[in-house]
Parts: structure tokens; C-alpha cells; sequence
């Protein structure tokens, strides 16, 4: 996706594309408005490796999430600070942060 491409999505974008990421939830309001999930982890070894997938993952998407990590979860928060709000490009990465994780 190009810079030219990105732009804040509509409230009602926002919902239907919310609703194509399970387990996501808005997050926030105005231009701190993000969407997040947190994933548990059975060791905290493996929260270590799943941060660092995710940091691998933004590298290549030039987008990068906000992110906690705790003894065995891990909270991701996507957001667009270039349009204020949300993009096509956060959903797209919150797709993508999924499929790091087995089904």
C-alpha cells in the first residue's frame, strides 16, 4: 500500500473491517483511536518470540504497533498516526499479526 493510499477510514469502514478481524476491538478515541488484542501465551518465552514475529512483521509492512508485553501476554495496538484515525493498513496488519499464531 502506498503512501498516496493510505487515509482514515470512515466510521462505518471502520466497523465493517473491524468485523473481519475477530478478537480485535476499538481502542481509544479521536486521533489516538486504535484497534488491539491481546494474546496469551502458555511461557514467556514464547510472548518473547511472538513480540519479536510482530516487530519482524512491522519492519516489513513500515507500520508500526504500539506493544505491551507482560509475563505471558502480549497486548497489540495498531493505529495510523500519519491520517490521525485508522487505515486500511492497520487491518491489513492486524490480519497479518493473526496469522503469525497457529489456528
Amino acid at each position: 500500500m502506498s503512501a498516496q493510499e493510505v487515509r482514515a477510514l470512515k466510521p462505518t469502514e471502520v466497523i465493517m473491517a473491524l468485523g473481519q478481524v475477530p478478537g480485535w476491538c476499538l481502542s481509544g478515541d479521536g486521533e489516538n483511536v486504535a484497534i488491539e488484542k491481546s494474546f496469551a501465551f502458555a511461557e514467556h518465552t514464547h510472548a518473547l518470540l511472538f513480540v519479536n514475529s510482530v516487530g519482524w512483521l512491522s519492519e516489513k509492512l513500515n507500520h508500526h504497533p504500539e506493544l505491551v508485553l507482560t509475563y505471558r501476554r502480549c497486548v497489540v495496538r495498531w493505529n495510523t498516526h500519519d491520517v490521525r484515525g485508522l487505515s486500511r493498513l492497520d487491518f491489513e496488519a492486524a490480519t497479518q499479526t493473526d496469522a503469525l499464531l497457529p489456528a
